[in-house]
């Protein structure tokens, strides 16, 4: 039991380690994306650090999700949404999986939506992960790959995805809370694609899945991330995306 808390502690280092990173780029005066998750939180609270010493002033942060504006709120972090500040100057968020291309799979927490949004609007997209976070293809890490969907006749969204060429091989489950679907910050459903291989061609995925109607979004966050910050057991690596 000691040796798999020490192996906990030491992720959450690592997360720790990517997140104070990824608030480098954070200068007095920013609207900042906040993410959503274990490793953003890390990211929140480090901000709410600086701002109560006086290391940054005059950020407004818009938040991913009820719970990072919850967190924000109780430190203090001034805020804001899209509707007030279209116009984002840096996003921080974690990711689910990496691929070597910098393109990643999020949403495992259930903020997709609201996360692609802002991050769609940021000028510059930090995502900070630890290094058990890397594959070499998306979904390759046989978890979730996300996709919410509205409410209105799930079963037969569900099923479409699951019939989709570009995702053959798939598995399809409605994610559940207890004993009943769960439930987005948007009021809607989210469908979990799981892969026993790599995704062939995740752009065609993308353009396939979303064709369909009645689904919202979904997880894959395809040529966004501008700068990858892997926290490692042997230090943190800085990768920015190749043009």
């Amino acid at each position: 039991m000691a040796a798999q808390v020490q192996a906990t502690l030491s992720q959450d280092e690592l997360k720790k380690q990517a997140a104070w990173k990824a608030v480098d780029y954070v200068k007095s005066g920013m609207i900042v994306g906040l993410g959503t998750g274990s490793t953003a939180a890390f990211a929140v609270d480090r901000l709410g650090q600086l701002l109560k010493d006086g290391t940054l002033k005059d950020i407004v942060g818009v938040p991913t999700s009820i719970r990072t504006y919850e967190q924000a709120k109780s430190l203090g972090i001034p805020l804001a949404t899209l509707d007030e500040q279209p116009k984002i100057d840096v996003a921080i968020d974690g990711a689910d999986e990496v691929d070597p291309n910098l393109d990643v799979v999020k949403g495992r927490g259930g903020a997709l939506l609201r996360e692609k949004m802002v991050e769609m609007a940021s000028d510059k997209f930090v995502c900070i992960v630890d290094d058990t976070k890397l594959v070499e293809g998306l979904g390759g890490s046989k978890l979730a790959m996300p996709v919410e969907i509205v409410q209105f006749c799930h079963k037969y969204t569900v099923q479409r995805l699951a019939n989709l060429p570009e995702v053959a091989g798939c598995e399809a489950k409605l994610r559940m809370e207890g004993d009943k679907p769960y439930v987005t910050d948007n009021s809607n459903y989210i469908v979990d694609l799981y892969f026993q291989t790599p995704i062939q061609d995740a752009h065609a995925a993308s353009k396939a899945i979303l064709a369909l109607e009645g689904v919202v979004d979904h997880g894959l966050f395809l040529d966004m991330v501008d700068v990858c910050i892997v926290a490692a057991a042997n230090g943190v690596e800085v990768k920015e995306r190749r043009d």
